[in-house]
């Protein structure tokens, strides 16, 4: 039995977006890019999976091989030049997202890439942090690995310079969260010519909008927008809380600000004063006895009495529903509401992640060594191409069209020496996903 449809999909795919030829027709690659999006697992089931397929695999030893090519012969630096201008060509590219994500190795020991760092999860397993460049929609243009414990904020410039360099790029915005929002990076990014568009941390409003609350009140209607400035360093603004109007923002005008633009919603001021609630709650729990405090917000020790700090709740609860972003794109240039609907396409870089992270849970013994890790990230920046671009093509997520084409086996039937071959029962959703991808450009 084979499952050729889909062997046959994905291969496409895989051409379609060059990435063969980047990678010199190597089929070792091919097959442990396929083999990720059918079944992620270990490097040594992926003959099983392709045999699955009804595909003649290679060896566990030439897939190896292959690996050490990807870094011997630069195959991620080819590969992202591949995607690069399948991007250029299609949909143009103006704006890039960028995001970290952590990855986790069940290693006794550190080494000199895996290292203990910062851990939300508080774990201290050895992890390394991979940094993903994608355009718009999502789709992969390079991808990075660090040192657990290197700082995040630390890997967006030099993800981004070497992305310019490469293509030798002038102009772009990135987008990235506020995690990525340090001083130095805002200005680097500045000075290479780049524009950005990165969430401003909450602290930074009531400084911001200080003019706002004294002329307008704190009283906000859903969906409004305060185009604003905001100081490039520390809290000393620029601006004059005697004049009415907000600044406008400009480079030479305000050389100590960027641009900011706060937004209100009512759905988030909801979800805010529902946290604000339970988190003064806890905090009326401590000061009763009946918590161990731990850090607790909205605690604060006063002659060795824990008290309500009312000054910082009641501050909290006049920001609820407001969200900054902070840019050093001029007004004339981007509307306030585009650069807050750019910063929200950030989600597409979470959706890769997402989709890269249950690729990343299979860890092979072997991924022990730098160049290890290395290579198998760049089998996976082209498993997320290979996928980002068949779920755009189809609009059905890579999922369900695994699910869907995998079952679909030509059988070979020996009748008295005869070979015949029955083709497969072809469904509505296989049709559709099978049309989509022979329209016209695909």
């Amino acid at each position: 039995k084979h499952s050729r449809l889909l062997w046959e999909v994905l291969h496409g795919a895989y051409q379609r977006l060059g990435l063969g030829e980047a990678v010199g027709g190597d089929r070792a690659f091919e097959q442990m890019v396929a083999a990720r999006l059918v079944e992620p697992t270990s490097k040594a089931q992926v003959p099983r999976v392709l045999t699955d397929l009804g595909l003649e695999a290679v060896t566990v030893r030439t897939l190896f091989r292959s690996l050490a090519r990807a870094q011997e012969r630069g195959y991620r630096e080819s590969l992202s030049n591949a995607l690069f201008e399948h991007v250029t060509n299609t949909s143009g590219l103006a704006l890039c997202l960028y995001d970290v994500t952590t990855l986790y190795f069940e290693a006794e020991r550190e080494d000199d890439l895996r290292k203990v760092g910062y851990s939300k999860e508080r774990r201290v397993d050895p992890q390394v942090i991979v940094g993903l460049l994608v355009d718009r929609r999502g789709f992969p243009l390079r991808i990075g690995c660090w040192e657990g414990n290197k700082a995040e904020t630390t890997t967006i410039i030099p993800i981004v310079e070497a992305f310019q360099a490469a293509h030798g790029i002038e102009e772009l915005v990135i987008v990235a969260d506020a995690g990525m929002l340090s001083a130095t990076n805002l200005k680097s990014l500045h000075e290479a010519r780049l524009r950005f568009i990165v969430g401003a941390r909450t602290t930074r409003a009531p400084g911001d909008l200080e003019a706002h609350f004294h002329w307008a009140g704190d009283a906000f209607t859903d969906g409004q927008l305060i185009d604003t400035i905001t100081p490039k360093k520390g809290s000393r603004s620029e601006r004059d809380k005697s004049r009415k109007s907000e600044p406008v923002w400009d480079p030479d005008t305000h050389p100590g600000s960027w641009r900011a633009v706060w937004a209100y919603s009512k759905k988030r001021a909801a979800r805010d004063t529902q946290t604000l609630t339970a988190q003064a709650n806890r905090a009326r729990a401590v000061i009763a006895g009946e918590k161990r405090p731990k850090g607790t917000r909205f605690v604060t020790t006063h002659a060795g009495d824990a008290t309500l700090d009312e000054a910082s709740l009641a501050r909290a609860r006049s920001l609820v529903g407001l969200k900054g972003y902070v840019t050093n794109i001029p007004a004339g240039l981007m509307g306030a509401g585009e650069v807050v609907s750019s910063y929200h396409e950030l989600w597409h870089v979470e959706a890769s992640f997402r989709m890269s992270k249950h690729d990343l849970r299979a860890r092979p013994v072997f991924h022990h060594t730098r160049d290890a890790i290395e290579a198998h990230l760049t089998v996976v920046m082209a498993a997320l191409a290979v996928a980002r671009h068949l779920q755009e093509t189809t609009g059905i997520s890579i999922k369900r069209i695994i699910r869907t084409l995998k079952p679909l086996q030509d059988v070979t039937i020996n009748l008295n020496g005869h070979k015949i071959t029955a083709q497969p029962q072809i469904t509505p959703t296989a049709a559709s996903i099978l049309k989509s991808l022979q329209s016209p450009g695909h």
